[in-house]
């Protein structure tokens, strides 16, 4: 999981680097053709099988929540400095107690509900709406945090029904042919060697991101692995003063410090009913 945030991180700011001179649907398409390739090798070495599926419907929805959900985030790279833009996305595990909570029907308890609600202020202090901070485009990183949630929502209402591996062939498939619709409309072709480098090493490095989350959750308990996402922070930080000079202000730390404490203090109590469960 620690690898996998520190790929993701990387591909992030490739991403960012490219929206000075791409449009962000091709970025978007560019970092799904390298989970299609995986998902295509899968397909040829394993049969067709693997796409049968007993709730197709929310597997495609699952496939549009992952288009949407890097398009916002492209978008607001090219507006959010790197580090800023991380730190906001991580209000996602606060949508995912939300979501299942009115959608899933989970139970949430006072401890929870007021990790949410402090994690929001959270995000607050870091986007801090009114002020100019930030450029309005941080809102873009909510809903791509919301539409991760809702992947996440999806991924769980599915978990008791279909193979993990399925799960990721329909994302790839339906997220690559949602974002290839307008791709004719905006495309440009690589003007540099850079660009076409940067392309394959994002298509790349996303495709590998996606397979180490995997195989992370295939090995342990996602409690267990799950705070180990904050780290993405870490390298958000990093990437963003090495390679664009950015670096957060004193009161975007703070927001993120709340968020980061209140999302793994949310996961703790996760983990602590998910073993009052078994017990019981």
């Amino acid at each position: 999981m620690a690898a996998g945030m520190f790929v993701f991180a990387a591909v992030d700011t490739q991403a960012k680097y490219l929206t000075d001179t791409l449009h962000p649907v091709q970025i978007v398409w560019s970092r799904q053709l390298g989970l299609l390739a995986m998902v295509l090798i899968i397909l040829a070495w394993r049969g067709l099988s693997v796409l049968r599926t007993a709730r197709p419907g929310l597997q495609i929805a699952r496939g549009a929540m992952a288009a949407g959900s890097g398009a916002s985030f492209i978008v607001a790279l090219n507006f959010v400095p790197l580090a800023d833009a991380v730190a906001v996305s991580f209000v996602a595990p606060f949508f995912v107690t939300v979501l299942g909570a009115l959608i899933l029907r989970e139970p949430v308890g006072i401890r929870r509900w007021s990790a949410v609600t402090i994690g929001f202020l959270g995000a607050m202090i870091v986007i801090r709406p009114g002020l100019g901070a930030i450029h309005p485009a941080v809102m873009l990183v909510v809903v791509a945090a919301f539409f991760f949630a809702l992947r996440q929502i999806i991924s769980r209402a599915l978990a008791s029904s279909d193979r993990t591996v399925t799960t990721v062939a329909y994302t790839a498939l339906v997220g690559s042919l949602i974002l290839t619709v307008p791709l004719p409309f905006v495309w440009r072709w690589p003007a540099s060697n850079l660009e076409v480098t940067l392309l394959i090493s994002f298509a790349v490095m996303a495709a590998l991101g996606e397979f180490l989350v995997i195989k992370a959750l295939e090995v342990a308990q996602a409690v267990v692995v799950a705070p180990v996402h904050y780290t993405l922070l870490i390298w958000g930080v990093m990437y963003g003063y090495l390679v664009f000079a950015q670096l957060p202000d004193l009161w975007t730390w703070i927001g993120a410090l709340i968020i980061t404490a209140t999302g793994i203090y949310t996961l703790h109590r996760e983990r602590v009913v998910a073993r009052a469960r078994r017990g019981g």
